[in-house]
């Protein structure tokens, strides 16, 4: 194993910026592959792209089918030492972007920055990965632990179907990088993100005429107005919880008393703890009007990915790492979920290890071009450092 010093390490950025280009350039073609999560069938070219590079360098790649997702693709080297410990490299090929989205929202580089839908959630942070273990069999240098891949087709829309892999994986690896964009203008890692819950309560009232007999119904929405209530005193600001009533619907006619009503609801939580906590108290909500009934749905789907002392030595990792680069880092908490959420349940794990850049799922979504250099060496430097104990 080579060790890495301010040497190697400059060797590594360097070689980094060497490949800039060809990184530029897998990224854009990445980019024109439109690959929204609701159609499976535009997940695959953006697989075989990057199967393409991994199978260059003597990976095998396995593409697993998925029921209502593209799939997940799971690469490991051909020839490995089976005795030998892995690290995880995490990233989903989905985007939220509607095909077509190219139109209007074109593969453009202006000023350093490189635009276009998906570039920084998170194909550039793929692609960094990519080029990251190139450089080092390049170099000659070979990691402590042996580099695995897993990308899915299913994060944006909560990996229903690919987070039972990724937690067995997360089982049976020594750490897990994961290359989602960093967060923010100086590109914070992300050693913390909130749990993500759904959930919905229907009440169901009694209809009547508003007019008639007004005193015959039973008014859904009036009992929901009292849910909602409910609900806004779960949010603490101190813990870091957040409950939004975010969509409500119900009723039939402005002259009839409304037999059902609905909301959805968002949680956000930082800990376990507070994850049962609030899931308990939100199905424990009882109905303030007599006649009404309560249907309560949901849970906390995608816990909280919390600053676990291996999670903090793999940031204390970054940190040397980085100095031993000549880089500036820093570490934040998301309100956003990934499935670092799930690995981080089960081995240390390292989040936003992706871009830099700014406007995930937003118009102006782009990459800082000369970043992605530095952070595919900042990665590469993270893959040769000891197995954590």
């Amino acid at each position: 194993m080579t060790q890495i010093n301010k040497a190697v390490a400059a060797t590594i950025l360097a070689r980094s910026f060497e490949k800039q280009a060809d990184m530029l350039s897998m990224l854009k073609h990445a980019i024109r592959l439109e690959s929204p999560s609701q159609l499976p069938k535009t997940q695959r070219p953006v697989f075989e792209l990057f199967t393409s590079m991994l199978e260059s360098m003597e990976y095998r790649c396995r593409l697993l089918s998925g029921n209502e997702s593209g799939g997940q693709m799971l690469a490991i080297p051909c020839h490995r030492d089976k005795q030998q410990s892995q690290q995880l490299i995490l990233g989903h090929v989905d985007t939220v972007w509607p095909l077509g989205t190219l139109a209007t929202m074109p593969v453009e580089s202006r000023e350093g920055r490189l635009h276009g839908p998906g570039s920084y959630d998170m194909k550039a942070g793929l692609v960094q990965a990519l080029f990251a273990v190139q450089t080092l069999r390049e170099l000659g240098m070979e990691p402590p632990l042996t580099p695995i891949f897993f990308m899915n087709s299913d994060e944006e829309i909560g990996s229903h179907e690919s987070s039972a892999q990724i937690e067995r994986l997360a089982r049976v690896v020594n750490r897990t990088f994961v290359v989602e964009p960093s967060l923010g203008p100086r590109g914070s890692l992300k050693t913390q993100r909130k749990g993500v819950g759904r959930f919905q309560i229907t009440v169901h009232g009694r209809a009547a005429h508003a007019g008639l007999d007004p005193e015959k119904g039973i008014s859904a929405i009036h009992e929901i107005s009292h849910v909602i209530q409910k609900l806004f005193t779960m949010n603490d600001s101190e813990s870091g919880t957040s409950v939004n009533v975010g969509v409500i619907n119900g009723g039939m006619r402005p002259n009839v008393i409304a037999p059902k009503c609905q909301v959805e609801i968002d949680v956000r939580v930082t800990t376990q703890q507070e994850a049962r906590k609030i899931e308990q108290a939100i199905h424990a909500i009882k109905p303030t009007i007599e006649g009404t009934h309560l249907d309560i749905q949901g849970r906390i789907e995608r816990p909280p990915l919390e600053s676990t002392p291996g999670n903090q030595q793999l940031w204390q990792n970054a940190c040397l790492a980085a100095d031993q680069l000549g880089l500036d880092i820093s570490q934040a908490t998301a309100g956003g979920g990934s499935d670092g959420n799930w690995t981080s349940q089960y081995c240390p794990t390292l989040d936003g290890l992706g871009a830099v850049g700014d406007g995930a799922h937003a118009l102006h979504e782009h990459v800082v071009e000369d970043k992605l250099p530095e952070r595919s060496a900042l990665l590469a430097c993270l893959l040769m450092t000891p197995a954590l104990r």
